[in-house]
């Protein structure tokens, strides 16, 4: 089947909707972090434990949760994910302790794992066409920065009009429209002989990933101690144990042959690092906007359209561009306009700086998604239709451990850069966050709040800044090696299965 008819449109339509919320939900977060800080009061540690424990466990939990989907159906894995991102939005929306939020954002990762692999394994399944299959895929990055305007937007009228926890809620009425229009509108798509399930391997996986997860978020509280470095060690020796028991499996979990092609490794590093750099942005930028500008919710929110509006043009542009600049160029071009706003947030200050804030952010959210929709697509190219879920997985996997770990890492720099900057005298709460700064300050007497509130913000935006150069590097980085490596490198061609053969992603990656 080559072509494509009105129904398999709707049926991306309905594919977007899971995407569209979980990017809601990376910045909607951002937006009511300060809330909680007041609320609830979560340490410094806790606040970073609760914007990302959901993409670590659903980054140990993809690769399984992709396989899985190959195996009982994507649609089926789909909708089941479904029903727990639901459930667990609702007990988000009603914690009372930091811990008991944390323990909902895991369980939405448990959810979440199931929803992008199988949305994007579904597009490769539906879209048979390359030509139209790239489209669907700009389509579907469209959908995530879509949901990043779309997620200040709504959660700063949220917040103006109702407590912090209606910020998860929004999710339940979106998975309901899931869950009743998916059965009529997507097509079922599994692996014809998956072979054998190999529990060992599932054990494995997480066993590689949470102690390197445990080491990481211990070395940002605590510093270089034994139990991190141990921690990270061990995963690191699980990790070994899984690759060498994956390839001795005549079914193994995750098909290692993917990473032969050069065109999907680069693709999945790429991918990797853009997030890693991104992450740790949006976790700094809305507290910038409210804490140190003093913008209210919806104003700040606002503020940020434009750098949607410039991911949702990146992502549909990279469909058309394709067709005229090698892939390449076209991708490390994106990734070169990331970096150069990263620089231009360098420029911005306690007193002002929302011109520089906007042009900043429109290079970095026009120039990322371009890049992360070619390789997106470079992904399930190469990949068989039939490993379609594992690929997405992988991808999937890069993606969110990227996204965490750009926020602890990146998010632990801004917070180092922050304490060394606040004085000593200002106490422990003040030295943890800047909102808990800011909530001590409401205390005060006004010729105390004054100072205080003046190191503090001045502390925090030299961490943004120092944030901002760390940014701007990877991204530099990236871009270089995804040119050179993706040149270099040759792909097979892969024939649709209409058995024309196609003028793949992947051969265009390879062309010099």
């Amino acid at each position: 089947m080559t072509t494509t008819g009105r129904r398999h449109w709707i049926a991306l339509a309905v594919l977007v909707l899971p995407v569209l919320l979980m990017s809601v939900d990376m910045t909607v977060l951002g937006f009511a972090l300060p809330y909680l800080s007041e609320d609830i009061g979560p340490s410094g540690a806790e606040q970073l434990w609760i914007v990302d424990i959901y993409s670590f466990v659903l980054g140990g939990l993809l690769v399984l949760m992709g396989t899985l989907g190959d195996r009982i159906g994507r649609r089926k894995l789909l909708l089941s994910g479904a029903v727990v991102f639901g459930g667990a939005s609702v007990l988000a929306a009603f914690a009372t302790s930091p811990a008991l939020l944390i323990a909902a954002r895991a369980l939405l990762g448990v959810g979440g794992a199931t929803l992008m692999p199988s949305t994007l394994s579904l597009i490769r399944s539906i879209f048979t066409d390359s030509a139209q299959r790239r489209v669907a895929i700009a389509v579907w990055g469209a959908g995530f920065s879509g949901g990043m305007a779309a997620g200040p937007v709504v959660g700063g009228w949220l917040l103006e009009h109702y407590w912090w926890g209606s910020v998860f809620l929004i999710n339940v009425p979106v998975m309901l429209v899931l869950l009743v229009a998916g059965p009529l509108l997507l097509p079922e798509a599994r692996d014809p002989a998956p072979g054998r399930f190999d529990p060992i391997s599932a054990l494995l996986s997480l066993a590689a990933i949470l102690p390197v997860v445990f080491g990481i978020k211990r070395f940002a509280a605590h510093g270089a101690d034994p139990f991190a470095v141990l921690a990270v060690l061990a995963g690191l020796v699980f990790a070994v144990v899984f690759v060498r028991r994956q390839r001795g499996l005549p079914d193994p979990m995750l098909d290692l042959t993917l990473f032969r092609h050069r065109a999907f490794s680069v693709s999945v590093l790429t991918n990797m690092l853009g997030v890693f750099a991104l992450a740790g942005l949006l976790f700094l930028v809305p507290q910038y906007l409210q804490l140190v500008l003093g913008l209210r919710p919806m104003t700040a929110a606002l503020w940020l359209l434009p750098t949607t509006a410039a991911g949702v043009a990146g992502s549909l542009a990279a469909a058309r561009l394709a067709r005229r600049v090698r892939l390449p160029w076209l991708i490390g071009g994106g990734l070169l306009a990331g970096a150069a706003g990263f620089l231009v947030l360098v420029q911005i200050g306690v007193d002002g700086g929302l011109a520089m804030l906007v042009l900043g952010l429109v290079l970095v959210g026009f120039g990322v998604p371009l890049s992360e929709t070619l390789t997106n697509d470079l992904i399930i190219t190469v990949a068989p239709p039939e490993r379609a879920g594992a690929a997405s997985a992988i991808s999937e996997t890069g993606y969110e451990l990227g996204g965490a770990l750009g926020t602890a890492i990146m998010g632990s720099i801004a917070a180092a850069v922050y304490r060394a900057g606040v004085p000593v005298d200002a106490g422990d709460a003040a030295r943890e966050t800047l909102g808990s700064a800011v909530a001590t300050s409401a205390h005060l007497p006004a010729e105390q709040a004054a100072p205080l509130l003046a190191a503090v913000r001045e502390a925090f935006v030299h961490g943004l800044q120092v944030s901002a150069v760390g940014g701007a590097a990877l991204l530099a980085f990236a871009s270089v090696q995804a040119m050179v490596l993706l040149r270099q490198g040759r792909t097979e061609s892969r024939r649709d299965e209409s058995g024309t053969a196609g003028e793949g992603l992947a051969t265009q990656a390879g062309a010099r």
